[in-house]
């Protein structure tokens, strides 16, 4: 694929992009949960959790995700509000791959600090975005996430970009609440952050094809790495570089890339 040109290569993700950002790509994908809800709160925080447990199977993250939504009795923002500190029986047998029930336990009790205290989740990534842009909104965010006592091994589910991590689960989250062009998968919900600023959430797949099609040298797969993709995907869109993430997902798992 070396021999590919700058322009063939924009050409394929252009023409992959439109293959797969449409609706029908939805119902398979994890962003199918917040698409359940209409709700603004609702939508933000189903998306956050959906997220936060996207690795592995699609088909195991969609249960697992469909578990959490049970959960909270499908009124995400409603349970968090009301969500006391001796937990909601069953919770703790929750289990998906590293991330169990103690985990989720503390993720409903922070996510309702952040809707109580903080303004929200769109208010907590703004404010980091404005002092240090995605990088900033990341850090800021797992600065305000991570409390004094929290369990070390759930911190570990909180990418720190600050030590130099992808963070492909919360670079998801972003993409799904910023993004917004009409086709109806992206929700567009914030408006604070504009999408030229947003960075590749970087998985093994995407990836793997960007270094195929010459657009990543890095070896590994960490925050340098994304620095390096993102920025040669704004070379071909400027204004909304994070499109060919359909691209780049599609040609690696249904196109077998």
């Amino acid at each position: 694929m070396g021999t590919l040109t700058t322009g063939e290569i924009r050409d394929l993700l252009d023409a992959k992009h439109d293959q797969y950002n449409h609706p029908g790509f939805i119902p398979a994908d994890p962003i199918s949960i917040p698409h359940s809800f209409t709700r603004r709160e609702d939508i933000e925080i189903s998306a956050f959790l959906t997220a936060t447990i996207a690795w592995g199977n699609r088909a195991s993250i969609l249960r697992s995700a469909g578990r959490i939504m049970d959960f909270m009795d499908r009124s995400p923002f409603e349970f968090i509000m009301n969500y006391g500190d001796d937990g909601t029986p069953g919770v703790q047998g929750f289990v998906h791959r590293t991330f169990n029930g103690a985990d989720l336990d503390y993720f409903f009790r922070r996510i309702r600090f952040i809707y109580s205290d903080k303004g929200g989740l769109e208010q907590v990534f703004l404010e980091g975005y404005r002092q240090g842009g995605i990088h900033g909104a990341l850090d800021h965010f797992r600065q305000v996430f991570i409390s004094s006592d929290v369990p070390g091994w759930t911190a570990r589910h909180v990418s720190d970009v600050g030590r130099g991590s992808a963070a492909k689960r919360l670079n998801l989250f972003l993409m799904w609440m910023v993004r917004y062009d009409r086709r109806g998968v992206h929700f567009g919900l914030w408006k604070g952050i504009p999408a030229g600023a947003l960075m590749i959430p970087l998985d093994t797949h995407v990836g793997r094809v960007a270094r195929e099609l010459g657009l990543l040298k890095r070896k590994g797969n960490d925050w340098q790495a994304v620095e390096e993709l993102t920025a040669a995907l704004r070379k071909m869109d400027p204004e909304d570089p994070c499109k060919y993430d359909f691209s780049l997902f599609g040609l690696g798992i249904f196109d077998k890339f």
